[in-house]
């Protein structure tokens, strides 16, 4: 036996093996599998954007005049009309000096944070940050110290040792926690930045389109606009498309087009995506009536799931995790309710630490409270039936 199959059979013993769903259409509130409808409460597409005629239309607008490709990195002939403008453009949504446009909201952590954070500087990282700051922060020649969960205090503790020994320090939070759905206290890490004299970098991937005056996210939410260094977000999530930005001074997008590594050695974003996330801008700037109708689903269901008697941890935002512990059950709990029709995919180690294992309910603003209620019902069902509830 070689160590893969080695690996995969451990796996299996663990009950955590998973074979991959495959979606037969559109990123909708109903998907099917294997021919029938399914409730889809797993996607980050919380405005239903992924499947919209007004983003489809402008994809296709694109590809006529652009082609499908953009044939080569920014800096050689790859840097298309469209991207420039792409920038522009969110950077007057998120009401930032500047922005530039990596290829994925992973590959915005992992080429910003190297960039930026260098030997002879100090990361100071949230303890539940997303895997892509992690594998970021670790690409960087920097010192790194991490803090515990959103805890200030322990944060200014390692801001008084330390900062003094190095030339730059960079502390890096999720704006949005994407397995609990709490938000990182902002307003605080701002402050402390300021008083120890240390820059702000904030992955807004779940606040953007969420949060804030029609989705401008985590920052906007708190009112700090021109207050944080750094912020990063995704268009693949709410946006509905794909691709990842980073907002800051106009220095900060030079310089990572000088030293983005993933700008620098993948092909630019694919200019149907440049254009579908430009409308999804506008269709924003235009009317709150997708934010709106998200927040209203969300609490609707978040009420239907504590009725029923589930610990859905300490959310503050769209995304809602069903606290479960065990991981084979957690897995066997997501199973079976897609045999039942709903699809909630479950979390668990390396994902989340161990003992924590959850599902984790995703709603978005294509939902109708009847599909929701039904929803609920079908998870307290099967809750019961594995002693869950």
């Amino acid at each position: 036996m070689n160590s893969m199959e080695r690996r995969l059979n451990e796996l299996r013993s663990a009950g955590t093996y998973r074979v991959l769903p495959i979606n037969e259409g559109p990123c909708e509130a109903l998907i099917h599998f294997q021919g029938r409808p399914i409730i889809n409460l797993t996607s980050n597409n919380y405005l239903g954007f992924a499947n919209h005629p007004r983003l489809k239309e402008a994809a296709k607008k694109a590809i006529d005049r652009y082609g499908v490709g953009a044939g080569a990195v920014r800096t050689i002939v790859g840097n298309m009309t469209i991207h420039e403008q792409l920038d522009q453009a969110v950077a007057a949504f998120k009401r930032e000096e500047a922005a530039v446009v990596f290829q994925s909201g992973y590959a915005c952590n992992m080429g910003a944070i190297q960039a930026i954070a260098d030997t002879g500087d100090l990361i100071i990282s949230d303890e539940l940050n997303h895997a892509s700051i992690i594998d970021g922060v670790r690409l960087s020649k920097a010192d790194k110290a991490v803090y515990r969960h959103s805890d200030m205090v322990d944060l200014e503790r390692i801001l008084q040792e330390r900062r003094t020994q190095y030339r730059d320090v960079l502390i890096i939070t999720d704006g949005v926690f994407s397995m609990d759905g709490d938000l990182a206290k902002l307003p605080e890490i701002v402050h402390l930045a300021k008083k120890y004299g240390a820059l702000t970098y904030v992955d807004d991937a779940h606040g953007s389109g969420v949060l804030g005056e029609s989705g401008r996210g985590t920052v906007d939410h708190f009112g700090l606009h021109g207050q944080v260094d750094f912020i990063i977000g995704t268009l693949s999530k709410a946006i509905g498309a794909v691709g990842g930005y980073v907002c800051g001074s106009k220095a900060t997008r030079e310089w990572l087009l000088h030293r983005g590594r993933p700008i620098l050695f993948s092909t630019s974003l694919m200019p149907a995506a440049a254009a579908a996330v430009m409308e999804a801008f506008q269709m924003l700037q235009e009317s709150s009536e997708y934010t709106n109708r998200l927040w209203e689903n969300a609490r609707f269901f978040k009420q239907k799931l504590v009725e029923k008697g589930f610990d859905i941890g300490h959310s503050e935002t769209p995304i809602t995790p069903i606290m479960i512990g065990e991981e084979a059950k957690t897995m066997a709990f997501s199973k079976r309710l897609l045999e039942r029709g709903v699809f909630v995919s479950g979390i668990v180690f390396p994902t989340v630490p161990l003992g924590k294992a959850r599902v984790r309910c995703m709603v978005s603003a294509l939902h109708d409270q009847e599909m929701l209620r039904q929803a609920a019902d079908i998870l307290a069902d099967v809750a019961k039936e594995l002693d869950i509830l």
